[in-house]
């Protein structure tokens, strides 16, 4: 059973035509905002991954955050893991949504699916930013790059034996991983959201990031980007993800004080981090004068019209003090 968390939009289910019934948490943020699409890490959630961005991107975007195929309570796999298939899946998903465009953001393996939502459905992408993440992962040996993803991506461990041991075993086995982070509730909320993993299709998705490779294509992005980089990051390392950076022409880079669990561990930084990145994006893509939402246009439309009424009610002040002035004199004419 999935449990709630503060901050998480509840979740809902969304059937995907000839693909299946997927998972999804949605924001509505102001009237005709632009949309952000989330697109998590291997071993999480959408709710695990993006639980503590929820709200501070709410207040300015139209929020919407998937499960992966395999991942939480997504798409059950019917075939082996594909990265591309995950971009289909988020394609197939705004359209059910009637969703036009959106700003696509990837952590870590959400990268590799962002970057690819944007070279299989360019039409669908207006804007891309990458957390924690790289245009491949060859800077270690394939096996063990595997070996690291598995346990030590996003959500510690254990993602694989959600079907494999009983829940009282994993669960106290999270308990000596995280007991010195998460309190009792908070590592039952973990449990819950890793009991929906498919095993094998973790394992598949961590073998397919590991053979990603978009270094022959990523150069020609063509829309605005911006690049969170997780400054003390131990298995993408800052360097790959400042290079992706530098491959994209444009493309900004948003530091953060963290290593690659940021979003979870070090969550005022990358929040802060992604805002920025997200605003720049918006901002250079057009998205932002497009809409209306935007406090400081609100303000400065309110303030024309206090202008407008304070200039009437000048002009009707004068009117009946020289209405009263006239008068006065008429009276004094006739005495």
């Amino acid at each position: 059973m999935m449990m709630a968390r503060d901050g998480v939009p509840e979740g809902h289910a969304v059937e995907l035509p000839g693909r299946g019934l997927t998972w999804i948490h949605e924001a509505p943020g102001p009237r005709g905002a632009p949309v952000l699409l989330l697109l998590h890490g291997l071993g999480a959630t959408a709710a695990l991954n993006w639980h503590a961005v929820f709200e501070p991107l709410a207040r300015s975007y139209r929020v919407i955050a998937i499960d992966h195929c395999g991942h939480g309570r997504g798409l059950r796999p019917q075939s082996r893991f594909r990265l591309a298939g995950c971009a289909d899946d988020a394609a197939a998903l705004l359209s059910v949504l009637d969703v036009d465009r959106v700003i696509a953001v990837g952590y870590s393996m959400g990268g590799p699916i962002a970057q690819l939502l944007w070279h299989r459905h360019r039409h669908r992408v207006a804007g891309l930013v990458l957390c924690a993440t790289a245009r491949n992962f060859r800077g270690r040996p394939r096996a063990a790059l595997t070996d690291r993803l598995v346990p030590a991506l996003i959500v510690p461990g254990l993602a694989l034996g959600a079907e494999l041991v009983p829940a009282a075993l994993r669960r106290g086995v999270l308990r000596r991983i995280l007991g010195s982070r998460l309190d009792g509730e908070a590592l039952d909320w973990v449990a819950s959201e890793l009991d929906g993993h498919a095993p094998r299709a973790v394992l598949e998705a961590a073998a397919a990031v590991a053979r990603f490779n978009s270094a022959g294509w990523i150069g020609s992005v063509d829309v605005p980007t911006a690049v969170v980089v997780t400054e003390h990051d131990d298995l993408v390392s800052p360097a790959a993800q400042r290079k992706l950076a530098q491959s994209i022409p444009g493309a900004t880079i948003h530091p953060v004080d963290g290593d690659h669990a940021a979003c979870a561990y070090r969550q005022r930084e990358f929040t802060d981090g992604l805002l920025a990145a997200c605003d720049s994006v918006a901002r250079r893509s057009g998205m932002r004068d497009r809409f209306a939402f935007a406090p400081n246009v609100l303000d400065r439309r309110l303030i024309d019209r206090i202008r407008v009424i304070a200039a009437i009610n000048r002009f009707a002040a004068r009117f009946r003090s020289q209405s009263r002035w006239r008068a006065s004199g008429r009276l004094w004419n006739q005495s």
